[in-house]
């Protein structure tokens, strides 16, 4: 993504926080900065929300960065410094715990964590507040263990086998240094709950829901999007409208590429990785987005239905969230904005497809657009303020 697209979304909207908040010297610490996706417009929000805050991460390529956050101090782990780490750090997991203690935050009297992984488990003293906003609990470490080694190599899975059980008693231990949760969905606060023993504040993640337009010219395609990986499966959509013969167009890239491509009949069309702006032209003309995958909480969805586009969605995780289904509008005054399939098989999606075009009529884009409404940025901002005032304050 060039400077240029990322000035066009930065976020530009002034933020006025209560003065409990804008006195305090603040830390933000994320993952890593490698892509912009939606964890790194959270943090773009929070540093829009705490001008004086200063950032952390294991590892960043600052091209990759807006020039919002390329403009703040930002320090880096000494993993940063091993040569092309960029190449293979997902594969120093073990070392992050190490690497993460030695972030000094001495002198911070909050510090934000914004992570899926392993940075909620920074040292901080008795006298600074540590909230954490976490998108998901490692599911390679945790509930997608099985399916995740499944997919390893023999001697990666063996290595991998080794050292997932001390990593997961470290993540458990990292979790008793947050003094709170907040989380991306109700979804992954039960995930909380369960693996960290913890309750944490459900806080939608920001979408720039309003500056999104309904888009008149409605196209016959339907549209999936996402990196292209297994666990999101892609497969499914590409299988169902190969059955149905229904164009389909997918946008992303990924390791998954070269199996899809094999399953794709004639009106399946790869566009790649695209611009936030022809992301953004593609869902507006949709016939509907398919989100097969079970997702933590899931940007897409919300930002086809800011275009007032329908959602085919897999009925589990974010998506029971985040869409209202066609078997939820029971004849009150709130229409549907999607339709739920319960397996994950192609005929189940099939069967989806099939009753949306049966009562499209039934899906008014306006009312649809209202619905994504509140998971507008400005609703976050609020309801964030919010809460840290409340941590703040006790």
């Amino acid at each position: 993504m060039t400077d240029q697209q990322h000035s066009n979304t930065t976020i530009e909207q002034p933020c006025s926080i209560p003065s409990s908040l804008s006195s305090l010297r603040v830390a933000i610490v994320h993952d890593w900065f490698y892509t912009r996706g939606g964890a790194e417009r959270v943090v773009e929000v929070l540093v829009d929300i705490f001008p004086q805050a200063d950032l952390f991460a294991l590892f960043a390529r600052p091209e990759t960065m807006s020039p919002q956050l390329r403009s703040r101090k930002l320090t880096t782990s000494w993993l940063q410094k091993i040569p092309f780490i960029h190449r293979f750090h997902r594969h120093t997991l073990m070392l992050h715990p190490f690497a993460l203690e030695q972030f000094d935050f001495t002198g911070y009297d909050l510090v934000l964590s914004s992570t899926a992984g392993t940075v909620k488990g920074v040292l901080t003293s008795t006298s600074t507040l540590h909230v954490c906003y976490c998108y998901s609990p490692m599911r390679y470490i945790w509930d997608m263990y099985s399916a995740y080694i499944r997919e390893m190599g023999p001697i990666t899975r063996f290595v991998f086998a080794l050292t997932a059980h001390r990593v997961r008693l470290w993540d458990y231990a990292a979790a008793g240094r947050v003094d709170q949760f907040a989380c991306d969905s109700k979804y992954v606060a039960s995930r909380i709950r369960k693996y960290y023993r913890r309750e944490s504040e459900v806080i939608y993640p920001p979408i720039d829901v309003s500056s999104i337009q309904i888009d008149d010219r409605q196209e016959e395609f339907y549209i999936a999007v996402g990196r292209l990986v297994h666990y999101k499966r892609f497969d499914l959509a590409i299988e169902a409208c190969n059955k149905l013969k229904r164009p389909l167009k997918i946008i992303g890239s990924g390791p998954d590429f070269r199996r899809l491509q094999r399953l794709a009949g004639p009106t399946i069309e790869f566009l790649g990785s695209v611009s936030d702006a022809q992301k953004h032209e593609m869902l507006g003309k949709c016939r509907a987005l398919l989100f097969p995958g079970e997702e933590d909480f899931g940007i897409v969805p919300v930002e086809a239905q800011a275009h007032g586009r329908p959602v085919i969605a897999f009925g589990a995780g974010g998506a029971l969230e985040t869409v209202r289904g066609l078997e939820d509008d029971c004849g009150c005054t709130k229409g549907p904005t999607g339709i739920f399939f319960s397996a994950q098989t192609v005929e189940s999606l099939v069967g989806a497809i099939e009753r949306f075009e049966g009562c499209s009529v039934r899906f008014n884009r306006e009312t649809i657009r209202e619905h994504a409404m509140q998971f507008d940025e400005s609703v976050f901002r609020e309801r964030f303020i919010e809460f840290l005032e409340h941590q703040v304050s006790r």
